[in-house]
C-alpha cells in the first residue's frame, strides 16, 4: 500500500484488485502535482467539481470533501476509488461515481482531467462535457510529460479554448485551459463504425462499432485479424465467453458462425462493452436472447464450470506499465469458469511467453497457429476422472 501526502491529508491508496505482489502505485507525480497546484492557488472548489479519467481514485479521494463527480471508463478504477474512499472513512455517497457512458453534469465549475492514453477518449469526453463548461470554469489537465503532446493541446484548444502548460515537475506537467464560449459546438464524432476486410472468416465484410478509447478505433489490428482466421467452430448450444472483448468482433464472429452459441462479452471498460453490444446486435439481429454483456473484474461474477469456450486477447499494459498481471488473472478466471474439457484460446505476441503461464494453470497448452509476431494457443481444462461427465461440444475446425 502506498501513501500519498496531499494538502488534504495523507492517503493510503491501492489499485484494484489489491495484490500484495503488485508494486505499482495507485498514484503518480501527475496526480500529486495537480493536487498541490489546487491548494497553492487556493482554487475555489465549492461549485460543481468534475474529475475525468482519475485512474485509481487518488484525485477523487483527496478531494472527496468537495463532493466531486468522477467520470471513468474503467470498472477497476471505479472499484479502486470505492476502496480508497472506504479506507479513508469517507462516506461514498458524498462522491458521485459515474461512467463516461453516463449523461454528463449540466454545469461544471471546476474540471480536472487526468489526460488519458487514448486521445480519442479525451476528444469524445471534451465534446460531451463542453456544453456544461462556462466562461468561469476552471479547467486543468495533468499528466506525465511523455503523455502530453501537441495533439493533446490541440484537442483542448479546438473544443474548449486556448491552453498554456506549466513547467515540468518530477516529469509531470499541467495544462491550463481557458474556456472560449465563441468556439463552435459540435457533437462528438464517436462512436466510429467501419467495415472489416475479406479473408477473416465469419466477420468478413461486416461492420464493427468502436466507442472512443476502445482498442483499434478505425481498423482491425493484425493480432485480432490473425485470431479471427483461426477461431474454433463450436457445434451445438455451447456457452462462449469473449474475455477482454473490446469491440466484440471475436465473440460476434463465433455467434455468426455458430448460431447455437450463447456468447458473454466481458471487459473492464464501459466503452468496450457498449461497443461489443452494438457490434453484436448489428451482426446478429435475431440473437438478443443469446448474448450477455458484462462490465466487471474479469470473470469474477460468473459461476464456476459455466463455459465451454473462452476466447482472449489479453492486454499487456496497465496504463504506463508493461505487466502480465492482467493476463495471469484472465487465465486463472478462464480455468475456473470452464467446464471439464472446455477450451481457452489465446492470441498474443510471441515474446510474451503465455505458453509458460498456461502450462502452469492448465497443465499444458498447444500452439494452434503461428505468425512471425503472434501465436494462438489452446489450453484445455482438465477432464473429470469419471467418463460420466464428459466435456463440452466445442470442437475445432
Amino acid at each position: 500500500m502506498n501513501r500519498l501526502t496531499t494538502p488534504w491529508g495523507e492517503l493510503a491508496l491501492t489499485r484494484f484488485p489489491e495484490d500484495p505482489r503488485d508494486q505499482l502505485r495507485a498514484w503518480d507525480a501527475a496526480d500529486d502535482y495537480l493536487l498541490r497546484h489546487l491548494a497553492d492557488e487556493g482554487t475555489d472548489l465549492s461549485g460543481s467539481l468534475v474529475v475525468l479519467g482519475d485512474r485509481w481514485g487518488a484525485l477523487t479521494t483527496a478531494l472527496a470533501g468537495h463532493g466531486p463527480v468522477q467520470l471513468t471508463d474503467s470498472y477497476l478504477g471505479r472499484r479502486a476509488t470505492e476502496a480508497n474512499l472506504a479506507r479513508t472513512g469517507t462516506d461514498t455517497s458524498a462522491v458521485a461515481l459515474r461512467t463516461v457512458r453516463d449523461e454528463p453534469p449540466d454545469r461544471i465549475d471546476v474540471l480536472l482531467i487526468r489526460v488519458p492514453k487514448s486521445l480519442a477518449l479525451l476528444e469524445d469526453q471534451l465534446h460531451r462535457l463542453a456544453p456544461a463548461i462556462h466562461p468561469g470554469t476552471v479547467v486543468v489537465g495533468t499528466g506525465m510529460v511523455d503523455e502530453i503532446h501537441t495533439s493533446t493541446l490541440r484537442l483542448f484548444e479546438r473544443i474548449v479554448g486556448p491552453t498554456r502548460t506549466s513547467l515540468a515537475v518530477r516529469k509531470a506537467r499541467l495544462i491550463f485551459c481557458t474556456p472560449d464560449p465563441a468556439l463552435p459546438r459540435s457533437p462528438s464524432p464517436w462512436p466510429l463504425r467501419y467495415a472489416l476486410p475479406d479473408g477473416i472468416g465469419a466477420m468478413a465484410d461486416r461492420t464493427v462499432t468502436n466507442h472512443a478509447g476502445v482498442f483499434c478505433a478505425d481498423r482491425l489490428d493484425i493480432g485480432t485479424r490473425f485470431f479471427l482466421g483461426t477461431l474454433p467452430a463450436p457445434r451445438g448450444p455451447v456457452d462462449v465467453i469473449d474475455l477482454g472483448c473490446g469491440n466484440g468482433v471475436v465473440g460476434t464472429a463465433v455467434a455468426v458462425a455458430s448460431p447455437g452459441a450463447s456468447v458473454t462479452f466481458a471487459d473492464e471498460s464501459y466503452s468496450a462493452v457498449a461497443s461489443a453490444r452494438e457490434t453484436y446486435h448489428d451482426n446478429v439481429p435475431d440473437g438478443a436472447g443469446r448474448a450477455a454483456f458484462v462490465v466487471g473484474d474479469g470473470l469474477a461474477g460468473l459461476p464456476d464450470d459455466s463455459a465451454d469456450l473462452v476466447l482472449c486477447n489479453p492486454p499487456f499494459h496497465s496504463h504506463r506499465a508493461t505487466t502480465d498481471t492482467t493476463a495471469r488473472r484472465m487465465f486463472g478466471d478462464a480455468r475456473r469458469v470452464l467446464r471439464p474439457g472446455g477450451e481457452l484460446w489465446v492470441v498474443g505476441n510471441r515474446h510474451l511467453g503465455y505458453h509458460v503461464r498456461l502450462r502452469r494453470i492448465f497443465g499444458g497448452c498447444e500452439t494452434v497457429a503461428g505468425h512471425p509476431k503472434f501465436v494462438v494457443l489452446r489450453a484445455v481444462a482438465p477432464a473429470p476422472a469419471s467418463p460420466a461427465n464428459r466435456g463440452p461440444r466445442t470442437g475445432t475446425r
